[in-house]
């Protein structure tokens, strides 16, 4: 009978090899997955050993600062995920999507990865090793499928949850494109208007010797600010950036800029139902997955993306290890909506936390997409009438010099 010598992980994430005698190497993989271990590599005694190095592969380079586009991970991970369904060791898995994904960087991280499993690291270990690609959340829930023996189920789990996580933040940079552009147009529009239109208004006045009337002066005065002393605009926005950037990078400061932006009407809503969301979703992936709440907390708060939020998220851990309960903690902090500590509660109660905590991201995604088509619905009009305001008392400044102008003509003595 065939001898098959083999390498894999067991639920404590220690290496395990030996020699198993199978019919085939199928059933050497239901053997070792029956023994709660996650095969990495499996070949046959006697047979040519796997080379290490490939001709032509991806050659080693510094992998810190490596990043891919997010939808390259979709796919690694997605494909990933099937080739150890259909019963694939780590090992072989890397191998063929090394081949088979031809993007330089992609290739280059999966040739890393495959190289630290030969090295013997754990794939989780492996993962953590490039930050800029594979954030803590997808680590920690690869590090628990790896001891709870359901690596593919997990995967597919994280495609599923980065892909919905993608189509949160794309919904609503879509909804602020139409707005962006109308504010661009017009600001633009009225810019032509007063540096261009207006000289050629003024010089012929001035030919005719007709007095302007005050909307036009005005406009003059305008377009002399914005031609003759356009460099203090520029010096003021550049020194409002830079402060404001100083401000940001001390504690205290993007403490206070990322509770502003949660208060902001309209686009506060916005972010908040949006971090509700991802809150959600997230906490009930971990926990599905088997992550513990402490943990899963320290997960959640280093991807809120708000110093304000990590600060609340803080003190709530800090009231659970106390014995509080994550709802009870939540709520004392009086920012996350009762409708959400609510149906939390239920969840703790009825043992159902993590199936409670997909509903309640269900729900806010929900609300989400209300709010941000209430608003992209609102903002169009309101920026359409603003540009209408400052166009037609461009306009209307220009009419009343040239009925003054006119005027003038008319009773002028021949």
């Amino acid at each position: 009978m065939p001898q098959f010598a083999y390498r894999a992980r067991n639920a404590q994430g220690g290496l395990v090899e030996g020699v198993l005698d199978c019919q085939d190497r199928g059933v050497a993989i239901h053997q070792i997955e029956a023994q709660q271990c996650i095969p990495i590599r499996i070949e046959m005694v006697g047979a040519a050993p796997t080379a290490v190095r490939r001709e032509g592969a991806v050659a080693a380079a510094p992998t810190q600062k490596l990043k891919i586009p997010h939808g390259q991970l979709l796919v690694f991970t997605e494909q990933l995920a099937h080739l150890l369904q259909a019963g694939m060791t780590l090992d072989e898995g890397l191998s063929i999507l090394e081949k088979r994904l031809k993007q330089p960087r992609v290739q280059q991280m999966t040739h890393t990865l495959h190289q630290a499993l030969i090295d013997g690291r754990s794939f989780s270990q492996a993962l953590s090793e490039l930050p800029r690609i594979f954030p803590p959340l997808y680590v920690n829930l690869v590090a628990a499928g790896e001891a709870s023996g359901a690596l593919p189920q997990i995967l597919l789990r994280l495609v599923k949850h980065l892909t919905q996580a993608k189509d949160l933040r794309d919904r609503v940079q879509q909804a602020m494109i139409y707005p962006t552009f109308l504010t661009l147009a017009g600001a633009i529009l009225v810019t032509i208007f007063i540096t261009f239109m207006v000289p050629q208004l003024t010089g012929f006045m001035a030919q005719t010797g007709g007095a302007l009337p005050f909307p036009t002066r005005i406009l003059l005065h305008v377009h002399h600010a914005i031609t003759g002393y356009w460099w203090i605009g520029v010096l003021l926005a550049v020194g409002a950036v830079i402060g404001f950037r100083a401000f940001v990078r001390t504690n205290e400061g993007r403490v206070a800029w990322d509770r502003f932006r949660l208060l902001i009407p309209g686009y506060g809503r916005v972010i908040r139902h949006r971090y509700y969301a991802q809150f959600s979703r997230t906490l009930g992936t971990l926990m599905e997955n088997g992550i513990p709440l402490l943990r899963s907390l320290d997960l959640v708060t280093e991807i809120a993306g708000n110093k304000f939020l990590e600060l609340k998220l803080r003190e709530v851990r800090r009231a659970v290890i106390d014995g509080a309960t994550l709802s009870a903690a939540l709520q004392a902090q009086k920012f996350f909506p009762d409708l959400l500590t609510d149906m939390m509660s239920v969840g703790e109660q009825t043992g159902h936390f993590a199936e409670t905590m997909q509903a309640i991201a269900d729900v806010y995604e929900r609300e989400l997409d209300r709010s941000v088509a209430v608003i992209s619905q609102l903002i169009p009009p309101v920026i359409i009438v603003v540009i209408a305001v400052l166009v037609g008392l461009v306009v209307f400044s220009i009419l009343s010099a040239v009925f003054e102008m006119t005027h003038s003509l008319q009773f002028r003595p021949h």
